[in-house]
């Protein structure tokens, strides 16, 4: 219980007094961010660098929703210290962005407007009370940022 309730905290930043969600956001793209500059001074080719972290996101979506299920026996359901949903969202958010500290704050804000605003279907998800709710409304989040940054950088906006 308590390897879950760590990965369900997000290394405990989920216990953060004030905005948690933030917290696990900042987290992941600092944890993200790390692990890109990591594989690029690895000088690992892009397309590698892309492979591993859908794999991280992937790996991390099933064991988050699987501690979310082992932690809400304890905590009520998307309890606030429940932010590993945020991290895999922002990890979504930041795929396939060039590697800049730059860009990775451009998909902090628009991952976190959209989870705290959730347009579109994101409320859909949010509103289905279930262990694999919390972390789909994230991961649709992660997706709409995703897609805004890379038409942002397609356009030359940012």
């Amino acid at each position: 219980m308590k390897f879950h309730k760590i990965i369900a905290s997000g290394l405990g930043a989920g216990f953060a007094p004030v905005a948690p969600g933030t917290a696990g956001s900042i987290l992941g793209i600092f944890l993200i961010g790390i692990f890109n500059y990591q594989l690029t001074g690895l000088y690992f080719d892009s397309r590698i660098i892309l492979s591993l972290n859908l794999l991280a996101i992937i790996f991390m979506l099933f064991l988050g929703v699987y501690s979310i299920k082992i932690v809400h026996t304890q905590w009520e359901h998307d309890a606030s210290q429940i932010v590993i949903d945020e991290i895999v969202g922002i990890w979504i958010a930041a795929l396939a962005i060039p590697f800049s500290w730059k860009y990775y704050l451009y998909a902090l804000i628009l991952f976190r407007f959209f989870d705290i605003t959730k347009p579109l279907f994101i409320k859909h998800f949010d509103n289905m009370k279930n262990d694999w709710s919390v972390m789909l409304d994230d991961v649709l989040a992660g997706i709409y940022s995703m897609i805004s940054i890379h038409i942002l950088l397609y356009f030359d906006v940012i």
